[in-house]
């Protein structure tokens, strides 16, 4: 097995990762090195992976380091302890499904090897975080679901109807395997956020990168209440003006590490 490193500095992550995960729609290792440095990281056999030399190069105009290294027997034990249960306000458990049920009233299995979004990483868990601060009732939109981890975790919370919508057809599978793994009824479509109308629901998770928000802010269906995550935290001022101009109102704001989202709400909430 092979392990191909590609580091980059956070400033430039974003463009970095919106690349890779075109070359790796399962999904990304992600692991925050010292001095701003973000390495991202995706497993494979020979021949399942780019053949390339250890080099320094350019990709989506930022300067990366690729780093390919070959894996000592044993790693698969490794990497399903890297992948533990996430544990979010004494509520809520996302676990992989060699793990034991957790002591929350809500236990969620997800797959960690069929698509990004475990819970694990700073975005989801924020997502997450907020979407515990708020009553579940309405239709509920998972944009960019990638294993369908928010919507499945709207269903325990009470929202329903639920829709989960991505790009990817790996995430629509890996949505649909936890959809049945967690015993949720969960409607999954193929969506491409930069040219099909994205259907209104009460509530809705993006769990997106910059431009794909300010995007979405642009053709606007307003929904009473929005969460946003995907962002460094430097660019929260600018998407919560994007949606300050569809009449939706910045009501928290939460930073984990080097991510950051807020929670959107119609100024007619407040």
């Amino acid at each position: 097995m092979l392990r191909l490193a590609v580091r980059v500095k956070r400033e430039q992550a974003e463009l970095v990762l919106a690349e890779l995960l075109e070359l790796a729609p399962s999904g990304l290792e992600e692991v925050s090195l010292p001095d701003g440095v973000v390495e991202y990281a995706i497993y494979g056999a020979p021949g399942e992976l780019p053949s390339l030399p250890d080099v320094t190069a350019a990709a989506a105009g930022a300067l990366v380091e690729v780093r390919t290294t070959e894996l000592a027997d044993g790693w698969e034990e490794r990497w399903r302890e890297f992948h533990k249960p996430v544990v979010i306000g004494d509520v809520l458990t996302v676990r992989p499904p060699w793990e034991v049920p957790g002591s929350t009233s809500i236990d969620l299995v997800i797959d960690p090897g069929q698509a990004f979004g475990t819970g694990a990483h700073p975005t989801t868990r924020l997502c997450l975080e907020l979407m515990l601060t708020l009553r579940g009732e309405g239709s509920f939109l998972d944009l960019g679901c990638g294993s369908g981890v928010l919507a499945i975790a709207a269903a325990r919370l009470g929202w329903a109807p639920l829709l989960a919508l991505d790009s990817d057809p790996a995430s629509l599978e890996a949505s649909a395997a936890s959809a049945r793994r967690n015993r949720v009824d969960l409607e999954i479509r193929r969506h491409d956020l930069r040219c099909d109308p994205v259907p209104v629901a009460e509530t809705v998770a993006a769990n997106l990168l910059r431009p794909l928000l300010l995007d979405y802010a642009a053709n606007l269906p307003r929904p009473q209440r929005l969460i946003a995550s995907g962002l460094l935290p430097g660019e929260c001022d600018e998407v919560s003006a994007a949606f300050a101009a569809c009449g939706l109102v910045e009501a928290e704001r939460r930073i984990h590490g080097d991510w950051g989202a807020v929670l959107l709400v119609s100024g007619d909430r407040l």
